[in-house]
């Protein structure tokens, strides 16, 4: 079988993500999307609440399995998951720049290939901060969300170091 993993921290999962998740899915039997925690990061929604949202907006793509990352190495949890490939989108150069250098250790780590997917053009604006920053000053993201975080966000959901709007 062959096993790839997106791994992010999809705080909040935009249709960025979703388009690279799917094209991924093309091209592996199984992908795992890994909600992980940068605990540099302040969230918006909790670990739970993230993984619940990736669930129900991939529930309709086969071969798609949600999880967390849990602690320690990306390299790690991709040998004991037996994962072949780690999938990231590339929006731009600096994208690229930041990822090949965390590419190559993970494969020296531990095999692992990394395969960068271009991004569509048009999700190349999105990150998930410009969704929660225009979000929490009063503009409309609803073009650029599952509906799922939409609900989410406008139920004003958060974790408790982040504003509530609303």
């Amino acid at each position: 079988m062959r096993r790839a993993v997106c791994p992010g921290s999809f705080d909040p999962i935009h249709n960025g993500h979703l388009e690279v998740i799917a094209r991924a899915a093309g091209l592996f039997d199984e992908v795992i999307v890994a909600v992980s925690t940068n605990y540099a990061k302040k969230y918006r929604f909790t670990l739970e609440e993230r993984i619940d949202m990736a669930r129900e907006t991939l529930a309709s793509l086969r071969g798609i399995v949600v999880e967390p990352v849990g602690e320690g190495l990306l390299a790690e949890y991709c040998k004991q998951r037996g994962v072949s490939a780690i999938v990231k989108g590339l929006r731009s150069s600096s994208d690229f720049d930041y990822e090949l250098p965390m590419a190559t250790m993970n494969r020296q780590l531990s095999g692992v290939e990394t395969v960068f997917l271009p991004t569509e053009g048009h999700y190349l604006h999105l990150s998930s901060t410009l969704i929660k920053e225009v979000f929490n000053l009063g503009g409309s993201v609803s073009d650029y969300v599952p509906r799922s975080v939409l609900k989410r966000l406008l139920a004003g959901e958060s974790s408790p170091d982040q504003p509530r709007r609303g």
